[in-house]
């Protein structure tokens, strides 16, 4: 049976996009592979002569201490930031719900200007504010009597460090999630949630009987993104602290630059790179069988 040309007209409208990530990620991600099984130093950049290593560059790789260290790091890092970015952004969307016209208006706004700034940008910003002797924020807490933030260094402490990064990437990912699911919950028939009212449910019920429920793609589909997001999330720690201090921030991605542009290990670099994308799609894969298991049994 022919196809006629109108059920093809999607596939047509979609081919360009479909090309261009073709060209522009399947390459730069074959070659990163390529690589991993190659010895790849500086020598090898230069002239092109990397010959083929097998798996000696993930034995290496996995058989490092520092690795798995890193590996648990950046699993923290992930959760401690999504599980804070998608419970404020949910909250900030079902207050969104509530407020008036002309201040769900004015809140939107700084919403999206929150979202559509430049990452570097809003980074410095933070680092500004963070600042150990001229930063708003050291002299807030001391004139509130915390006399221990006078001059306090955030960037050279591990732990406050790391606070610092995930204060950061929460404000700039909790917009996008607030937005998308008050966009969500405008679809939502406002007869379901008058009904569960009359029913007397509270808030809580109907969130999680009502509203969960309906938007269940929505809210998995955006914590699918967060997790991708944060996990490779390079920018803002590279900017702010490059990994230290003494590598409390280093997550697999600075790791992997890290390897590579110190060391002049672009080989070594590359297996960890594609360790990372591993992780990852393992991890989304056994999310989407839990969530279409979940689905089916409905």
């Amino acid at each position: 049976m022919r196809s006629s040309p109108r059920a093809l007209w999607p596939y047509l409208l979609i081919a360009p996009t479909v090309l261009g990530a073709a060209v522009l990620l399947a390459y730069p991600v074959a070659r990163n592979v390529l690589i991993s099984f190659q010895h790849y130093g500086m020598g090898e950049l230069i002239r092109g002569d990397a010959v083929f290593t097998g798996l000696d560059n993930y034995r290496e790789v996995l058989g490092d201490a520092e690795f798995w260290e890193v590996v648990r790091r950046t699993l923290w890092w992930t959760t401690v930031n999504v599980v804070l970015i998608m419970v404020l952004g949910t909250l900030a969307a079902l207050m969104l719900q509530r407020l008036g016209r002309r201040m769900r208006v004015l809140v939107l706004s700084g919403l999206v200007l929150a979202w559509a700034s430049p990452v570097i940008a809003t980074t410095t910003v933070f680092q500004w504010l963070f600042s150990s002797r001229l930063g708003l924020v050291n002299r807030v807490l001391a004139g509130i009597g915390f006399d221990s933030f006078e001059g306090y260094s955030w960037l050279a402490h591990g732990p406050a460090a790391f606070t610092l990064l995930v204060l950061l990437v929460v404000w700039q990912s909790v917009p996008f999630v607030a937005v998308t699911l008050h966009a969500a919950l405008t679809t939502v028939p406002a007869e379901l949630f008058e009904s569960a009212r009359i029913d007397g449910a509270g808030g809580g019920r109907i969130f999680w009987s009502v509203t969960l429920p309906v938007l269940r793609p929505v809210f998995g589909l955006i914590l699918c993104l967060e997790v991708i997001w944060v996990f490779r999330c390079f920018a803002q720690i590279w900017a702010v602290t490059r990994g230290g201090p003494g590598g409390a921030t280093t997550t697999l991605p600075v790791y992997a630059y890290q390897v590579a542009q110190s060391l002049h290990r672009y080989d070594l670099g590359a297996a960890v790179a594609t360790l990372t994308v591993l992780m990852l799609v393992a991890a989304l894969i056994f999310y989407f069988r839990q969530m279409f298991k979940q689905e089916a049994e409905l």
